[in-house]
């Protein structure tokens, strides 16, 4: 129920903040990936400056209830998209660079540049880890043969009692079991530190920067692509006020394509409006990405320092 609730919410919140970096909850096959994913995206929601002051986190997170999914879904019911509840929505162009559209095509194409690369160091820091872990698997069987050998208890030929060298090498070998146990210890801690430290924040990084591909992938084929279309069948209805003023027509016809056509422009008014706010939301998510980038550096210098067993 907890993994259904936190679906529940990211749909809520898919469609209350379009123009906003959402992270997608991992489908992962195991149940540790999915509570590491789940983990992940509360996170970065609670994070978020925005986020983290919405009604729907406040209640997901505070609420005591035995229906949460239910509270969730009648909040949701009571609030807009993000362009019908920001205050500054309609004033967004005001608050953006000049240049936007070029800062916007440098900043994606940097960012998917950003995220191949993580996704590349992230895939390599995992067969660390699992090396790390598969590496104290072995020690320890390896220990615990050396364990077996020492711990025989069969007796030894005349040739062999006579010489005791067998005798005092099958106990020296259970003695180096130990340390072998203590070496296989400190690879599985090493492997959990790699796990935690380098993969799992490196798979936090890589949330956020897919997060906000999948925003301007959201922002291309939803609004910009809405207001391209809406401009394309503004301009054929003019052509059709044209073709009207050369060929008489019936007055009503003429003053339902200019009934038309006003509803138009005003439908093209909000869709400008509302590209601009996506585009002011794409801008604010963007430096949210540059602040997280430096954090970057910690992680990879922890993933250089060498293990001392």
């Amino acid at each position: 129920t907890t993994y259904l609730t936190m679906i529940l919410l990211y749909i809520t919140f898919y469609f209350c903040y379009l123009s906003t970096v959402l992270t997608s909850v991992s489908e992962r096959e195991f149940i540790e990936g999915r509570r590491r994913a789940l983990h992940r995206f509360l996170n970065l929601v609670a994070r978020h400056p925005f986020f983290s002051e919405d009604e729907l986190v406040k209640t997901f997170l505070t609420f005591s209830g035995s229906d949460v999914q239910t509270k969730l879904r009648d909040i949701y019911k009571k609030t807009g998209d993000e362009f019908m509840t920001n205050r500054i929505a309609t004033l967004a162009k005001e608050y953006l660079p000049s240049d936007i559209q070029a800062q916007f095509s440098t900043s994606r194409e940097l960012i998917r540049n950003i995220h191949n690369s993580f996704n590349k160091l992230r895939d390599r820091a995992e067969k660390m880890a699992e090396r790390s872990k598969e590496n104290a698997t072995d020690l320890l069987m390896f220990g615990r043969e050396l364990s077996t050998l020492g711990s025989d208890s069969s007796s030894l030929p005349s040739l062999a009692s006579s010489q005791s060298t067998w005798g005092t090498l099958r106990q020296s070998l259970k003695s180096l079991s130990v340390e072998f146990a203590v070496l296989s210890d400190k690879a599985a801690q090493q492997g959990r530190r790699e796990e935690d430290d380098v993969v799992e924040k490196l798979n936090v990084f890589l949330d956020l920067l897919q997060s906000y591909r999948d925003l301007c992938e959201r922002h291309e084929k939803g609004v910009l692509h809405e207001h391209q279309r809406a401009l394309h069948k503004y301009g054929m209805m003019k052509r059709q006020m044209m073709s009207a003023s050369v060929q008489p027509k019936e007055q009503a016809s003429v003053e339902q394509l200019e009934s038309r056509i006003v509803q138009q422009e005003n439908a093209i008014q909000t869709m400008e409006l509302r590209n601009y706010f996506s585009l002011f939301c794409l801008h604010q998510e963007t430096q949210l990405i540059f602040i997280y980038l430096p954090i970057t550096s910690h992680i990879l210098v922890y993933s250089c320092i060498p293990t001392n067993f």
